[in-house]
């Protein structure tokens, strides 16, 4: 006998991306239920456009910067508390916690105390396997279920004694369409000049720490002799910014703004300078031999120095398994060492064969068995219902 009432899904996104992730698997279990749930919680704009209601804009919770958060504390935890009443008192079939593992694990915890055998589900596990490691124990207490987004995280949690773990595939994934090259491209990829990028961020910090850096690597590179075209793809919330900086630059770029533009540019890139995060992964799928770097401010970079206990920050050597992908992180990100490293790349080296190869297994690594992660993240929702 079939379940026929209608399922209440409880979900909680505080991030652009996880609002993202939200949507997509909000979508797919009303396919999946036929249209027999419904959703609450909170959200942005695109799990609004689900169906969802948000509890409270989750702008309130857009807070950059330990000053900033000290100051916003009173208006963090009201929000905790307040979200995870409304989640005990909705008394769905499943909590869905996206991301956010700072506010989303606190809440975890208040939700499990009030309410012993309601399924919580955490959607992306947080970087335990780069700090905080203690955090996977921790959880679980108050998580059921952890869905994953990196291949290598199930086998982490179970080293760390975390929560179950699956791993449901990246979103990246299902772009393989807008990454990767056609003939045409793939074509421009090989001709010359070689187009070359340079990524230094998507937040104005990140651009105060790497534009400088990334403009003084690029003209050792051209002084060198090397000849490219360089494209800058930005975000347009730090065009100004971006704009300003680059009028310093002694190679001028072409600067290219929006999501459209940037994998546009992926696809005919033979070489990147980017900064640490997301999109080296992104670079690698697309099959973008790369150089790595980062730099933060002083406090940053203690607490880095002090609490990372992996052997890279590069997302992309992390999933192939192989420190491929050269980094130079903070008192190494200088122009002296960042234009040799670069240059190694645009020529044909065994260095830059060796990224190609390694990035090859990708779609090997990453593979979730022909199902896009949506799918695989809401057949675990599924499960985890009461």
């Amino acid at each position: 006998m079939t379940d026929a009432r209608e399922k209440l899904v409880y979900l909680v996104a505080t991030e652009e991306s996880g609002d993202r992730l939200g949507s997509a698997l909000m979508r797919t279990l009303r396919e999946k239920l036929g249209g027999n749930v419904r959703f609450a919680g909170v959200g942005g704009r695109t799990m609004a456009a689900e169906g969802l209601t948000t509890l409270f804009p989750i702008e309130e919770l857009s807070i950059i910067g330990l000053a900033a958060v000290v100051k916003s504390l009173p208006l963090i935890l009201r929000r905790l508390r307040e979200t995870a009443d409304a989640a005990v008192a909705a008394r769905p079939d499943v909590v869905v916690l996206i991301d956010s593992p700072d506010f989303n694990l606190r809440l975890a915890k208040r939700i499990r105390a009030r309410s012993k055998d309601l399924p919580v589900v955490a959607y992306v596990s947080p970087s335990v396997w780069a700090w905080r490691s203690g955090r996977a124990k921790a959880m679980r207490g108050s998580v059921d279920h952890v869905m994953a987004l990196l291949p290598f995280e199930p086998e982490v949690h179970r080293r760390l004694g975390g929560p179950p773990c699956s791993y449901v595939g990246h979103p990246l994934i299902e772009r393989l369409d807008v990454l990767r090259p056609n003939a045409e491209e793939a074509q421009r990829r090989n001709a010359q000049p070689p187009v070359l990028l340079a990524l230094p961020g998507s937040r104005r910090s990140e651009i105060f720490h790497h534009m400088k850096i990334f403009g003084e690597t690029l003209g050792q590179l051209r002084a060198g002799g090397a000849e490219f075209e360089l494209v800058v793809p930005i975000m347009p919330h730090v065009e100004a910014a971006v704009l300003e900086a680059v009028k310093d630059w002694p190679v001028k770029p072409r600067v290219v703004i929006g999501e459209a533009e940037k994998t546009a540019a992926f696809r005919s890139a033979r070489a990147a300078l980017a900064k640490s995060g997301t999109v080296t992964l992104e670079l690698a799928i697309a099959g973008v031999p790369m150089v790595a770097a980062y730099k933060a401010g002083a406090v940053e970079a203690w607490i880095i120095t002090k609490i990372i206990r992996t052997s890279t920050v590069i997302l992309a050597n992390l999933v192939v398994g192989d420190n491929v992908v050269p980094e130079f992180i903070q008192n190494d990100c200088t122009a002296e060492k960042l234009a040799p490293a670069l240059r190694d790349i645009l020529l044909d080296t065994p260095r830059r064969q060796r990224q190609v190869d390694a990035f090859a297994r990708l779609d090997t690594i990453m593979s979730t068995g022909g199902r896009t992660p949506s799918e695989c993240a809401a057949d675990m929702v599924l499960a985890a219902m009461r």
